[in-house]
């Protein structure tokens, strides 16, 4: 059911967040310890994205391969530097594509988006939120994904001029009311501030040094990291983190009301 990370801080090579450590985004590729619901290894692709030193729009990178088998990536690690970044390893659902455009993080300007789980009932659950979105919206995803529908939810959101939390807070809460039992961690950065949701996965934070660092599973032993609790939205900068309930809906209202919105 994939693993993601991001982190915002003083710049970093990716192969010091990425691959080196003992429990490496690498390592939950192949072994990973804390799954729920679904899967055993996360073969199905990887990415990652980052920022270059002053950028705005962000870098990807993104394979249908497993991370383990890319040479080119492990080469390329150790030489690029980020003080933002965003990746994920792919466990891909029963019937959905093995491509590399399937893989997080999905982008658009300066956004990157990541989502780990499932959405319950796929696609019929979810057909009266997709026809929210313009046409050319649903005729542009990335892949028939779940993964890439709530990618574009999320952005029409954000390019409306939501914030991160509030963007992926309501579409959680709406996911949620229209497909209960859906596992619904979602992670979105614009390089200077993230959010993430935990629903029915696990997410650990750890804040310190400058540096704010968010993963499905903690990358090391180190002292400092903290669980987030189920149904929580997490907003985040370099050097605070925020957890608050993830905003309820009435259910009538994920259905039926598309200007729906609720500030964390």
């Amino acid at each position: 059911m994939c693993r993601h990370l991001a982190y915002l801080g003083p710049p970093r090579d990716l192969a010091t967040l990425l691959l080196a450590p003992p429990h490496s985004l690498l390592r939950q590729s192949y072994a990973p310890v804390d799954m729920r619901g679904g899967g055993t290894i996360n073969a199905d692709g990887f990415g990652a994205g980052w920022y270059p030193d002053g950028a705005i729009t962000p870098i990807r990178y993104r394979r249908a391969v497993p991370l383990w088998t890319d040479a080119t990536f492990a080469a390329l690690a150790t030489e690029v530097r980020s003080g933002a970044v965003l990746a994920a390893v792919r466990s891909a659902t029963v019937g959905m594509p093995i491509v590399d455009t399937a893989c997080a993080p999905f982008g658009t300007g300066r956004w990157l988006f990541s989502h780990n789980g499932r959405i319950a009932g796929w696609p019929d659950s979810v057909a009266a939120l997709a026809r929210r979105l313009p046409v050319t919206d649903l005729l542009t995803l990335d892949a028939p994904t779940d993964s890439a529908l709530l990618w574009a939810l999320v952005r029409s959101r954000l390019a409306a001029g939501e914030s991160l939390g509030c963007a992926i807070g309501t579409v959680t809460a709406q996911v949620l009311g229209c497909a209960p039992g859906s596992r619904l961690n979602l992670l979105v950065t614009d390089g200077v501030a993230l959010a993430a949701t935990t629903v029915h996965h696990a997410l650990a934070v750890r804040v310190g040094n400058g540096a704010v660092l968010i993963c499905s599973e903690p990358i090391d032993q180190g002292s400092g990291w903290e669980p987030v609790p189920d149904r929580q939205l997490l907003t985040a900068t370099s050097s605070a983190v925020d957890v608050v309930p993830i905003p309820a809906i009435p259910a009538d209202m994920a259905h039926a009301d598309p200007t729906f919105t609720e500030e964390p």
